[in-house]
């Protein structure tokens, strides 16, 4: 789906363990973009898209999107909405989701301490290599280089959704326009496919979105303002704002 997978098993456990289990994920991770992926044509989202699948045809994992995607779109009062583009793309429930169902099954093989990484939304367990919580960095949204939100935590779902990478490709669904207002939207909670559909619908909300993120239970937010401001919840876990190299605000 255009986007980096990493992954990282912090359990002491025998190579050939490790290795079986990381291939696991990146087959999962490959099955995913092959029937997700809008990128290819081939792909059953795409050929259910263009009514070449029935619904009762669908494989169990595309039903399961398509409802996930049908009760998130109600969750936000339509700001999540996979039909936005005029066309199906559920990639913003989708790679949170895949990310999520790979952690679930390193879980349950008995890997408990890891960190998988889809394109920078990242769902961690256990602890790091150093026996320490994961840290994780949000990506400061005008200098790749930087950081503006360092997480820590050992049971955390981390999705961003921005502006500074593929520009304003979020829509707002009522206005059929770019999304404005907000540049970077990071959502915390334990399940990263409602995370990362999370991001995403507050950043089509545009500066709507800080008030629905501050009545949403469950979920700590981090969010900068396309001119700068920065806002988090208290719920944010051992949050700490970094000095914004540019150019954010207090």
């Amino acid at each position: 789906m255009g986007t980096a997978i990493t992954l990282d098993l912090a359990d002491d456990l025998p190579a050939a363990t490790l290795n079986e289990l990381a291939d696991e994920v990146f087959a999962w991770m490959r099955e995913v973009d092959a029937r997700f992926s809008t990128y290819r044509p081939d792909s059953e989202v795409c050929r259910f898209d263009r009514g070449e699948v029935l619904l009762s045809e669908a494989s169990a994992e595309l039903r399961f999107v398509l409802e996930a995607c049908a009760d998130l779109w109600g969750d936000t009062d339509g700001f999540f909405d996979a039909y936005a583009t005029g066309r199906l793309d559920p990639s913003g429930f989708v790679k949170g989701w895949a990310a999520q169902v790979a952690s679930d099954r390193l879980l349950a093989a008995g890997a408990a301490n890891h960190c998988v990484n889809a394109g920078g939304d990242v769902r961690v367990r256990g602890l790091a290599p150093s026996g320490a919580p994961w840290r994780i960095g949000i990506r400061h949204p005008w200098d790749a280089m930087a950081t503006c939100l360092v997480l820590t935590g050992t049971d955390l779902a981390v999705a961003t959704s921005g502006v500074y990478e593929r520009g304003r490709h979020v829509l707002d669904p009522r206005r059929g326009a770019p999304a404005s207002g907000l540049r970077s939207v990071t959502v915390v909670g334990t399940d990263l496919g409602v995370a990362d559909a999370y991001a995403t619908a507050a950043l089509a909300m545009g500066v709507a979105g800080l008030g629905w993120l501050d009545r949403l239970d469950g979920h700590g937010h981090a969010v900068v303002t396309d001119d700068g401001r920065q806002y988090h919840s208290a719920d944010v876990p051992a949050g700490r704002l970094a000095p914004p190299a540019s150019p954010l605000v207090d």
